[in-house]
């Protein structure tokens, strides 16, 4: 039996996003189902799935996981040739530190630039918490180019689950036209050069479903 990933809007949900592009960057089979965030039986079905009422969560028979960054573990374990963690000890251990951090932190960057992946592209004023954030991602990323992706253009040479967590970021700083380093604008266009990227992409550009909460210039929500 395949996985069955359950994501919300993928123009919106960041959360969805990270699991989904691991998966799809893995070749690993799965089922996707997506249910609209607004949808008036969200979470009675989720409820009715298991878990904590939100997206994403993967199902793969009897076991039922949600939360992101639990899912990538999940698939790590049960996919260990698919990469999603260095193989070098020390080296994993920071990418789950950064990993983490991305799970916990940098609320005034979520808060200030929503995911919206089919606004056209254009500058948004960032709040002071919003710019510590920016600061803290570009130097994150920039140390793990220079530490340790010798072996290819992502965080750690070869695509990973940090890449995956960090994915939703580089689809913010891409849609607000945030201004970053040289070191990390190369990296977001690796990851944005992606296949499974475009694929996301593509699908979210073409959803009828529009959240006001999530646009920044409502009541206009303009699409590319």
């Amino acid at each position: 039996m395949a996985l069955r990933l359950i994501i919300g809007n993928k123009n919106y949900s960041s959360w969805s996003l990270r699991p989904w592009l691991a998966i799809k960057v893995a070749g690993i089979a799965f089922e996707e189902m997506l249910l609209s965030l607004d949808a008036p039986d969200f979470k009675s079905r989720l409820a009715a799935i298991g878990g904590a009422g939100k997206v994403p969560v993967l199902i793969d028979g009897d076991t039922c996981i949600w939360e992101s960054l639990a899912i990538l573990e999940y698939l790590a374990e049960k996919f260990p040739m698919a990469g999603l963690w260095p193989r070098e000890p020390q080296v994993r251990a920071h990418a789950r530190a950064i990993a983490t951090e991305m799970h916990a932190g940098f609320q005034s960057l979520r808060r200030d630039l929503p995911m919206n992946v089919r606004r056209p592209v254009r500058p948004r004023p960032l709040e002071a918490g919003a710019s510590a954030d920016v600061a803290r991602i570009d130097t994150i990323w920039r140390e793990c180019r220079a530490r340790f992706g010798a072996g290819g253009p992502f965080l750690y040479g070869a695509f990973g689950a940090a890449d995956a967590m960090y994915a939703p970021v580089v689809s913010r700083f891409h849609t607000y036209a945030v201004e970053v380093s040289a070191v990390a604008r190369d990296y977001m266009r690796a990851l944005m050069a992606l296949p499974a990227w475009r694929e996301w992409r593509e699908a979210a550009q073409h959803e009828p479903w529009v959240l006001p909460q999530d646009e920044v210039d409502w009541p206009d929500a303009p699409r590319e």
